[in-house]
């Protein structure tokens, strides 16, 4: 047996549904303690969405604390959402230590290339080492230009709102992941997750979810939690995906509208089972096209 915490299932097909479950098995053992920096209008449903789903939040934000904190805990998401100089100190400080520490770290660059302030910010966290960058793929796009992996300018964003789909970015993700070290996902009708070489396509969700503030959010912090119990990045950001597009897609089901999938996402969160996403989870290897 490893030695490594974070070692995660036993041998097979990283990313293949079965996987992914067994991801949602070792969560739900091993409870991580989830170290989130991430925006104002999303921290109660972040908090509850990893409390649903089995693992432990905390939303220490304070420039006095976060590297303590972060150094801490099992993993650590940071979202630019809402954006100020204060923030943005945090955000270096706790994606340092968490580097320092040997903790996995996600980074959720939203509406950067809309702003450039937060574009600045994103890329000095960028050279901090992220085990994993999740974003839409305005953002990828924006993201990847910035650091000089890819010449790509893509259609820009409005500030969440993309105007580019997955596949338009997922060239500039590869590119990104090459050059940074980290898995990227870009979300879409079909979400993508690379490390620059495999790329992993995920097909769950429901057509609501982008009517609802933060999903995107409650996804990055997902991730966290399955990099948590889980070293093997690209699997890790790809199981994040599947298992917020399942809950998302099984809430779907139920729900009328945005208002009261919110509350059937928490209870699909919560009601996940390994054999339903064994059984339901679309997670399988796509192509990289040059």
């Amino acid at each position: 047996m490893s030695d490594d915490p974070r070692a995660g299932p036993p041998p097979g097909d990283p990313l293949a549904p079965s996987a992914a479950a067994a991801t949602l098995e070792a969560i739900r053992a091993r409870t991580p303690l989830i170290h989130n920096l991430t925006n104002l209008v999303v921290t109660n449903s972040t908090a509850n969405a990893l409390l649903a789903l089995g693992a432990s939040p905390a939303m220490v934000e304070g420039v006095e604390e976060v590297a303590e904190f972060a150094a801490l805990a099992d993993a650590l998401v940071v979202n630019l959402g809402t954006m100020s100089g204060a923030r943005a100190r945090a955000m270096r400080l706790a994606a340092a230590a968490a580097r320092a520490a040997g903790r996995p770290w996600v980074l959720d660059p939203v509406a950067v290339g809309v702003i450039e302030f937060r574009s600045s910010v994103a890329a000095a966290l960028l050279d901090e080492g992220p085990a994993v960058v999740r974003g839409n793929a305005s953002e990828i796009l924006a993201l990847a230009r910035l650091s000089g992996a890819s010449a790509s300018e893509g259609p820009a964003g409005r500030g969440v709102d993309s105007r580019a789909g997955a596949e338009q970015a997922l060239a500039a993700a590869a590119a990104l992941a090459r050059r940074s070290g980290a898995a990227v996902v870009v979300s879409g009708a079909t979400d993508y997750a690379t490390d620059g070489q495999a790329v992993a396509a995920i097909g769950n969700g429901h057509p609501l979810m982008p009517r609802v503030t933060g999903l995107g959010c409650t996804a990055s912090a997902i991730i966290a939690a399955c990099l948590a119990v889980r070293s093997d990045r690209l699997a890790a950001a790809a199981h994040g995906m599947v298992l917020t597009g399942l809950a998302g897609e099984l809430a779907g089901a139920a729900s009328p509208g945005p208002g009261s999938l919110q509350v059937a996402l928490l209870d699909a969160l919560y009601g996940l089972t390994p054999a339903i996403v064994r059984e339901r989870g679309r997670l399988g290897r796509a192509a990289l096209s040059a």
